[in-house]
């Protein structure tokens, strides 16, 4: 034995060694294994080209309601979509068109443009996003009327609503 080491204590240094070799590989075998899961599945979300498609679908919404195409407009929603608004909460894609057409709507088409403004939209989970903006109804020689909103979103796999895949709203909240 050299008289560099100390006597007693190899094997507590080994077994330290031993450790953090584990320990390192237990890591990369975690990260290996979020990584599968993440690649499985629907493939999570893919920030760019998932928040353009949910952009894309806001800019549908508006040039279907400023063409006075209120089904355009709805097919945002999923069927079963709730919605927060001035008069309270309401159920389904029937229950967003009613109010729709008993306010916006009353005169068979909306009288202001609509346009969009500060929108984000963030991923709350692999198929699901949260969008917040502002909306603008703009013209007919009434004043602009702006608000906040906040949408919620999932990924729709193929079926046979329209649009049949992509995003679409679950809850619209709208003040």
């Amino acid at each position: 034995m050299g008289f560099d080491r100390s006597v007693g204590h190899e094997p507590e240094a080994r077994s330290r060694k031993v450790m953090r070799r584990c320990s390192a590989l237990m890591v990369v075998g975690i990260l290996a294994a979020c990584s599968q899961m993440r690649s499985a599945g629907s493939g999570g979300f893919r920030f760019a080209s998932d928040a353009a498609a949910i952009k894309a679908t806001f800019d549908t919404t508006a040039a279907g309601w400023n063409r006075g195409e209120l089904p355009v407009y709805l097919s945002a929603y999923v069927d079963s979509a709730t919605a927060m608004g001035s008069t309270g909460l309401v159920r389904g894609v029937g229950g967003i068109e009613g109010q729709m057409r008993a306010g916006f709507w009353r005169t068979g088409r909306p009288l202001q443009r609509l346009g969009y403004d500060h929108l984000e939209i963030r991923p709350i989970g692999p198929d699901q996003a949260i969008a917040t903006g502002q909306y603008i109804l703009t013209g007919a020689g009434l004043p602009n009327r702006t608000g906040w909103f906040t949408t919620i979103w999932v990924r729709v796999p193929n079926s046979t609503a329209y649009p049949p895949t992509g995003w679409r709203m679950v809850h619209d909240h709208s003040s």
